[in-house]
């Protein structure tokens, strides 16, 4: 059997820092891709990049300019960032912070630099089971994406199939941060708040469910333990 290989949609938050794991323990070779789109929470940028040295991967960074389309509370600042008390309160449908078509997107860009290398593989982190209803994270998505990537590159021309996989997308987040704790994963430098800084704002939906997810497990964020450690929280 030949060396395999894939790339990993590495947003530097949970779910992709589990994905990032994930494809480690399958993969002889690992290509970490990550996204400076224009969201307000860039320090999860540089901290993708520090997971991923400490691994020993060569991680991409490619930009990706979404705040010239707007329409998000991510990537516009004209948006208030919307603040909750609890995850209970969460509203129905697509939220604010949902970034139109940014993964359907982001999954174009990552097949067209993966063809160009000879990998075949995309690997994401997406889940729907308690996360905001991002339209653009549904396993349907995830099938009519990859059925496109499959038309759009030389796999229509009888080449290499591409896959793309989400291994989580059936997984609550808790669930998912468990595998990552059975894969070893260091969730110490993954940051999910939506509000730009290393320190969680604790309002944000992301912060919300990020914090509802740990506190399911029984466990301490080891973001926040690294904070408390170094003096930050």
């Amino acid at each position: 059997m030949g060396v395999t290989s894939c790339v990993v949609l590495f947003s530097g938050g949970i779910d992709s820092t589990t994905a990032l794991y994930w494809a480690r323990d399958r993969y002889d070779r690992v290509h970490p891709l990550t996204f400076n789109y224009g969201q307000r929470h860039k320090i999860e940028v540089r901290l993708a990049g520090r997971l991923a040295r400490k691994l020993g991967l060569v991680r991409t960074l490619l930009k990706v300019d979404l705040n010239q389309v707007g329409g998000s509370a991510l990537t516009d600042p004209g948006f208030p960032l919307p603040r909750f008390e609890d995850s209970a309160r969460l509203p129905a449908g697509p939220p604010a912070t949902y970034v139109p078509f940014r993964n359907g997107i982001f999954l174009a860009v990552a097949a067209a630099w993966a063809e160009a290398r000879g990998v075949h593989d995309l690997v994401c982190g997406f889940h729907v089971i308690d996360s905001p209803e991002y339209p653009d994270t549904r396993r349907e998505f995830v099938r009519a994406m990859e059925r496109a990537i499959n038309l759009g590159t030389s796999a229509a021309f009888g080449g290499p199939e591409m896959r793309l996989l989400a291994p989580f997308i059936g997984l609550t987040k808790s669930e998912i941060i468990g595998q990552g704790l059975a894969l070893g994963a260091d969730y110490s430098y993954s940051v999910s708040c939506y509000a730009g800084g290393e320190v969680p704002c604790r309002t944000c939906s992301s912060c919300l469910l990020r914090r509802a997810a740990w506190e399911k497990l029984g466990r301490e964020d080891p973001l926040v333990a690294r904070l408390r450690k170094e003096g930050k929280l």
